[in-house]
């Protein structure tokens, strides 16, 4: 996400932070993962874990606090929320993300992020760290095993987390940006990033994930063709075999 603030921040990351990563936890022992087609998942049996990953803008805390609200009005009860502000839910430490990741659980999980972030992962403010694609698949693979996983990270350059590693049958990967763009809507007078507010337009309406993840992108390509973006942020998207007409909880 793009703003005055996104640009001195990522410029400070750059000369200092970007080289301390969350440590990437020891490769578990594997969990099967089958092809098998999962249409769907009663909403009481997802578990979700949603991190605001700064709290330089408003816009990031806005954005889960909502998605916290449409996932319980989906039928979702077990709902984790981490942020970059001590005052809402659990702190977004790099070990607290870690730890929540490895213990997500639930016969489908959820994950959804929003933060700056470079190529090399997404920004959590309150350690400083970049956590990266390599730390979410490994604490994935033990949180979630071979559940259905929808896993969604807003922000910058965010599609280095759709890779080779992280494609799994069993996984969908929704990002803001590709890998080499940025995203937009973390300014200090945004209510939400622009990403944030077109995905959560979608949950009104949409029966399937790949509805979401479509209307997502067409929506986020409307709101930057009206602005004037020149350089788009091209969302992108992965649909693992076994999910790839997976409904929304609730529906």
């Amino acid at each position: 996400m793009v703003s005055r603030v996104a640009v001195v921040l990522l410029a400070l990351l750059t000369a200092a932070c970007v080289a301390d990563e969350a440590p990437s936890p020891a490769q578990p022992a594997p969990r099967p993962v089958s092809d098998r087609p999962v249409a769907s998942v009663p909403a009481s049996d997802w578990h979700a874990m949603l991190v605001a990953g700064d709290n330089s803008s408003p816009a990031f805390d806005n954005g889960v606090d909502t998605l916290r609200e449409r996932l319980q009005s989906l039928g979702v009860r077990s709902i984790r929320l981490y942020s970059g502000s001590s005052s809402v839910g659990t702190l977004a430490t790099s070990s607290n993300v870690l730890r929540g990741l490895r213990t997500v659980g639930g016969e489908a999980c959820f994950v959804y992020v929003t933060s700056h972030g470079v190529e090399r992962g997404f920004y959590l403010h309150a350690d400083r760290r970049i956590f990266g694609p390599d730390a979410l698949n490994s604490a994935l693979t033990e949180g979630c095993g071979g559940a259905p996983t929808v896993v969604v990270v807003s922000a910058c350059h965010s599609g280095s987390f759709i890779n080779a590693e992280t494609r799994q049958p069993n996984r969908i990967i929704l990002t803001a940006a590709a890998a080499d763009r940025t995203s937009f809507g973390c300014g200090a007078d945004d209510d939400y990033t622009y990403y944030d507010q077109c995905f959560l337009q979608q949950l009104d309406t949409a029966h399937t994930w790949r509805d979401v993840a479509l209307g997502t992108r067409s929506c986020v390509e409307t709101l930057e063709r009206r602005l004037g973006v020149r350089r788009e942020s091209r969302p992108q998207m992965f649909f693992g075999a076994a999910v790839a007409n997976l409904r929304l909880p609730g529906r």
